[in-house]
Order: structure tokens, then sequence, then C-alpha cells
């Protein structure tokens, strides 16, 4: 700092003489020379003071490239990733599309439901007849047998029986009117998305329906052969009466005396 004070001195000193004294002077040419020494340490100067800030500068360059790589890294990671929501096509032909396939499901549901209630209905009838065959064949094996009493109480029980199984026909009747029209509405169904170019949803309908269809005909043939075997005993259960009631007037005439059966 004291040589910039001396050289600025220096300076404003030969600026008050003239020019051709300021050059002939040998006082002024030394001053000269320390001008340009002066020069050339500010430049020195000037040019440390640069490098240092260059040197800060260069250190502060890794934070920032690092900030810049990462950006760019997550941008680039943006830009890899694909983007698989597309525009939703909302043309009359989709929009359809859907709402059939909407129509198919909610068809399936109604299918299966209906298809569970009635398969329960048939097989709490088929076991209801079960019983009832089961209770009439233990009173035509104890025809004869029993006391009044104990008859009494059978046919109680296969009154009680008999009015279940009413029952249990009607339920049968009412949801399988409800399956049939389940098969309806799943027929249409399939058909309109079929036509509506929603085959997947057409065929699935369809297989649900063969499936439910084929499981409640297997449980009809159960309940058919239930009604046979009851139909059965019902026919066994009238010859055996009719023969109990032949023996029982056989055994009457037989103790009525000689003497009523003669003519007079």
């Amino acid at each position: 700092m004291q040589a910039f004070r001396h050289c600025g001195l220096c300076v404003s000193r030969g600026l008050f003489l003239s020019r051709t004294d300021f050059l002939l002077s040998e006082g002024n040419m030394a001053a000269i020379r320390r001008v340009a020494v002066c020069l050339n340490l500010f430049r020195g100067t000037a040019s440390a003071f640069c490098n240092r800030k260059s040197a800060v500068q260069l250190l502060r360059v890794p934070e920032v490239t690092r900030t810049d790589v990462v950006s760019f890294s997550v941008g680039s990671g943006l830009c890899a990733v694909p983007f698989t929501q597309q525009v939703e096509n909302l043309s009359h032909e989709s929009l359809i599309r859907r709402a059939s396939c909407l129509i198919t499901d909610s068809a399936n549901t109604y299918l299966s439901q209906t298809t569970l209630a009635l398969l329960d209905a048939l097989t709490l009838y088929t076991k209801a007849l079960h019983t009832l065959i089961a209770l009439q064949k233990r009173y035509l094996n104890s025809i004869g047998k029993l006391t009044p009493a104990e008859e009494d109480s059978i046919w109680q029980v296969i009154i009680g029986q008999r009015a279940e199984v009413g029952d249990r026909l009607d339920a049968c009747k009412r949801f399988e009117s409800n399956f049939l029209n389940a098969i309806s509405i799943c027929e249409l169904s399939a058909d309109a998305a079929y036509s509506s170019g929603a085959e997947h949803s057409s065929i699935a309908l369809k297989t649900s329906l063969q499936v439910a269809q084929s499981k409640v005909e297997e449980m009809r043939r159960l309940q058919t052969a239930a009604e046979k075997s009851l139909a059965e005993t019902k026919a066994d259960e009238i010859q055996r009466m009719a023969e109990y009631a032949s023996s029982i007037k056989l055994n009457d005439l037989e103790d009525v005396p000689e003497a009523y059966l003669r003519e007079d």
C-alpha cells in the first residue's frame, strides 16, 4: 500500500510539469520507472486476487456440478419412465362396450346368488323328502304292532313332515323363478356384450351360465329320485293299509258267532 501511495505521488508530481521537462528530467525518468514497477506490482496483486477468487469458485464448482448432475439424473429418470396412463377413448363404441361389461358383471352376480339360493332350497327339499320317506317306512313296518296312542303320535310326526315338505317345495318354486329370470338376463347380457365387442365378458358369462345350469340339473336329479322314492313308498303304504284292513275284516268275521251268520 505504501508503494501505491508513493506511485500516486510520483504520477501527480509529473502531471504538473511540462511534457518536455518531464521527459528530459532524470528524476522524471526514474519516476516513470517507479510507476512502471508499481503498475507491474498492482497487476500481479490483481491477478493473484483474481486467481484466489477463481480458486474459491473452483472449490464451489463440485457442489454446483453435483446439483446439476442430480437434477439432470432426476429429470432423465422421469423421462425414462414410460407413461402408461393414456387418454381414454370416449367414443360411443367404447362407452357401450364398457356398459355391456358392467351389465355382464351384474348379471353374473345375480346368477350366482339365485343359483346358490335354488341349490340350497333343493337340498333342503330333498332332505325333507328323505325324512318323510323314512318316517312312512317306519310306520309301515310297525302296522299292527303299535298301540292307538303310538300310532297317533307317529301320524302327527308324519303330518308335520309333510307340511315341511310342502314349504320346502314352495321355496324351490320361488327361487326357481328367480333362477329362470337370471338365465334370461344372462343370455341377453352375453349377446349384448358380444355385439358391442366385449367378447371376453360374453364368453365368461356364458361359461358361468353353463356351470350354474349343470349344478342345478344335478340337484334336480337327486330331487326327482327322492320324489320317485316317496311315490313308491306311498304306493306301498296304500297296499299295506288295504291288506291290513282286509285282515282286520277277516278277524272280525271269525269272531262273530256262527248263529249270527246264518240266514233266518
